[in-house]
């Protein structure tokens, strides 16, 4: 009967549909390489990833949760400190906390924020502020299995343009069946080769909405992989001590369960 049950499970699990939390559309699971309990980010989707946001993304969009120096860490795109430097003297000024004065921004500050008419929300979060994976019948179920499917949804989005518009109060909306009216304010902002990859790889939109998606992910949680790291050392630290805790508990009591052999 457990057997039976288990397996009805599985099977449930492995039909359900994998929906959007936002509107119901289906969304592909796809296999980063920084799922699971032993994944990591790719270095170099990383890199290719922050250089589509760095070109398309973030004429609108902002970061003001990463800090700029974080680009040079362990675990993430690992460009070079100096690069990184140069890098932020070429973004919109800071604001100095004590003069309250414009400053060449520096790779210590966060990146820009973007706000105002036209602008779209700030991506820092997005990767785990967005839902993608349910079921069955909002167990949640997917979601242990998948993880909560943020980059999925950000690549269904991104990859979700039919390419019909309308026009509604004076604004033009385009249709993405991923959002969750159908129609969503910002156009489509990938098309093919609308970057050229520094490290040759043909820049699509597939392979472009992949990259920025996987580094959204990094921008949302920048210490995924010491995260991971001392979660499996916790738990080989306690499954140790649960062995000891077993082997002391029996040396304690088994003269008291009888455990050794007793004169009559």
């Amino acid at each position: 009967m457990k057997k039976l049950l288990i397996t009805a499970l599985s099977a449930m699990l492995l039909s359900a549909p994998v929906m959007a939390a936002e509107g119901g559309a289906h969304v592909e699971d796809y296999a980063f390489s920084f799922e699971g309990p032993f994944g990591k980010f790719d270095q170099q989707q990383l890199r290719r990833g922050f250089q589509v946001y760095r070109e398309v993304c973030s004429a609108c969009h902002g970061l003001k949760y990463v800090a700029i120096r974080a680009l040079a860490d362990d675990g993430g795109p690992q460009m070079d400190p100096d690069w990184v430097r140069s890098f932020a003297a070429t973004l919109d000024p800071a604001i100095d906390k004590d003069t309250g004065e414009e400053r060449p921004r520096k790779e210590t500050d966060h990146f820009p924020s973007r706000s105002g008419e036209g602008m779209g929300p700030d991506l820092s979060l997005m990767a785990k502020s967005r839902a993608a994976f349910h079921g069955p019948y909002g167990s949640g179920i997917n979601q242990l299995v998948r993880g909560i499917g943020g980059p999925e949804y950000i690549h269904a989005l991104l990859t979700g343009f039919t390419g019909e518009t309308k026009e509604e109060a004076g604004a033009t909306f385009y249709e993405n069946h991923i959002f969750s009216t159908g129609w969503i304010t910002m156009p489509p902002p990938l098309s093919d080769d609308i970057v050229t990859y520094e490290d040759g790889t043909p820049a699509t939109v597939e392979q472009m909405s992949e990259d920025v998606a996987a580094f959204l992910m990094w921008t949302a949680e920048p210490k995924l992989m010491p995260r991971k790291q001392m979660g499996f050392t916790a738990v080989l630290l306690l499954g140790l001590l649960t062995v000891l805790l077993y082997l002391t508990n029996k040396r304690l009591w088994a003269p008291h369960k009888g455990k050794h052999g007793t004169e009559a």
